[in-house]
């Protein structure tokens, strides 16, 4: 009688899958971004905390090529960084785009959080900015990414990003002058995968706080000024410490038209699980993308957590990271797409 009374208690008192707290989930395979933002969390850190650090080292580590400086670089030869920070409790933001010559974006996009009553800084002002900041203004050129510059303009700058131009952008290089007459069509899908993926990440303590994050160099031969999806709230990412948090990677470009992550959380919100909400996140862009190339991952204030993924040519898995009480260190996951 007294141990069926005891397991009541517990019942009744201890919420529901707080044993899975805390909790960092990040896309990709990218094990020390985790491993980073997981240790900030063990040594009593906060989320914000945890999140800055976690894509921070993916900035240095250059994770992929798709994160951080020397990669990407866009129809001019140079790399720019998007990022941002999001505070579930707070529901305050940070972001910067198309930041140019400062490493940390992540750190720009918190700065702009906390010093600014501001959301998104872009381009040159927002370097100026990061600048005054305290923020060391580097050059983001590398070998590898001059390479990747230079091979694409010997092969007539292709791919690209042009439609409806003269010259015809599918043979030549531009500079480009708009067509007299406009033919609507599909955007081809440019095949390389890693050409534009980013690094998102939630964390969640054991106290329920919750912050999401993102950072990327953005998609490789962009139209220089371009800014996609991941500084983008709702977009990239949003945390709600009341409901969960999400983020997403993939083509941003259509991706940013359907908010996926403020879709997903919001479902999370109505009592979807994390799965689900991250499935019909998915799905909501595939009704009119069928091929697009994306993810989202997905964590309810419970510390469950789902991803999701479409299923195109050569992207039938998406892979994950996830730290929680159960491993206490960072675990390799992976979903099907469909």
């Amino acid at each position: 009688m007294f141990l069926s009374l005891l397991v009541y208690s517990l019942m009744f008192f201890l919420p529901l899958g707080r044993s899975s707290l805390p909790l960092v989930i990040n896309t990709w395979p990218f094990k020390n971004a985790a491993s980073s933002a997981w240790s900030v969390l063990q040594s009593s850190g906060s989320v914000l905390d945890a999140v800055e650090k976690g894509c921070a080292r993916c900035e240095t580590e250059q994770c992929d090529g798709s994160v951080g400086y020397g990669g990407s670089p866009d129809e001019s030869g140079e790399t720019t960084l998007d990022a941002m920070i999001m505070n579930g409790d707070t529901m305050e933001v940070g972001a910067v785009a198309d930041l140019r010559r400062i490493k940390n974006a992540i750190g720009v996009a918190r700065a702009v959080m906390e010093y600014t009553d501001h959301t998104l800084l872009v381009g040159e002002s927002a370097s100026l900015f990061a600048e005054n900041m305290g923020f060391i203004a580097e050059d983001l050129t590398t070998n590898k990414s001059l390479n990747i510059f230079s091979q694409w303009l010997k092969g007539n700058c292709q791919p690209n990003y042009r439609k409806n131009v003269s010259p015809d952008s599918s043979q030549s290089c531009g500079p480009y002058r708009p067509k007299g007459t406009l033919r609507r069509s599909r955007r081809a899908q440019h095949a390389n995968l890693h050409s534009h993926d980013t690094i998102g990440m939630i964390a969640l303590d054991q106290h329920g706080h919750m912050a999401a994050g993102t950072s990327t160099n953005g998609l490789t031969h962009k139209v220089p000024g371009r800014v996609g999806d991941s500084p983008i709230v709702g977009a990239g990412a949003y945390a709600d410490s009341s409901a969960g948090g999400a983020a997403a990677t993939g083509d941003g470009d259509v991706m940013m038209r359907f908010l996926p992550s403020y879709l997903a959380v919001e479902l999370m919100r109505a009592g979807a699980d994390p799965m689900a909400a991250c499935k019909s996140a998915i799905s909501r862009i595939k009704r009119h993308y069928s091929e697009f190339f994306g993810a989202i991952i997905c964590a309810n204030t419970t510390g469950h957590y789902g991803a999701a993924c479409n299923k195109v040519s050569g992207f039938t898995q998406f892979q994950f990271m996830v730290s929680n009480a159960d491993s206490d260190a960072p675990v390799l996951k992976s979903v099907d797409c469909e």
